[in-house]
C-alpha cells in the first residue's frame, strides 16, 4: 500500500477542475478545498476520501474514493447538475497530472442530490474511485 500520492492526487484534482475551460464557464474559480465564508452561490468543494492499498508486482499503488460536492443556493438543480456532469466528464476524461505517479483509472461511483435544510442549500455529493500507481 502507498498513501504517498494522496497529496498529489488532491492537488491534481484541484488543478484539473480549476483549469478546465468548461468548469470555468460554469463556476469560474469557485472550486475549494476549504470553502470561504461567505461562500459563492454555486461552488465545488473537495471532500473526504477513503484510500485502500493496491500495490502489486509493478509497484506501489492505491485506490482513492474521493468525494466532491456541488453546492448552490440557487433555485432548482439545473445549474448544480450541469456542474456535476462536467465534473464527471473532466475526471473520467483523463489528463490529470500528478507530481508523483499517475492515475491508472478513474470512474464515477455514485451521486446523491438533496436539499440541506439546515444550511439552506441544494447539494450534489459525488464519489469517484481513482486508482493511482507510483511509477
Amino acid at each position: 500500500m502507498s498513501y504517498a500520492m494522496a497529496g498529489g492526487l488532491q492537488a491534481g484534482l484541484f488543478d484539473l477542475l480549476t483549469t478546465d475551460v468548461g468548469m470555468q464557464g460554469l463556476v469560474g474559480g469557485a472550486v475549494f478545498d476549504a470553502v470561504p465564508k461567505p461562500a459563492p452561490d454555486l461552488f465545488v468543494a473537495l471532500g473526504p476520501e477513503i484510500a485502500e492499498g493496491r500495490s502489486d508486482a509493478s509497484g506501489a499503488g492505491a485506490v482513492h474514493e474521493v468525494a466532491l460536492s456541488v453546492v448552490t443556493t440557487r433555485a432548482g438543480y439545473a445549474d448544480a447538475k450541469a456542474v456535476a456532469a462536467r465534473i464527471s466528464e473532466v475526471i473520467e476524461g483523463g489528463g490529470m497530472t500528478l507530481p508523483r505517479g499517475r492515475v491508472a483509472a478513474a470512474r464515477f461511483v455514485k451521486a446523491r442530490a438533496r436539499v440541506d435544510e439546515g444550511e439552506g442549500v441544494r447539494r450534489i455529493d459525488m464519489r469517484f474511485r481513482l486508482r493511482v500507481q507510483d511509477d
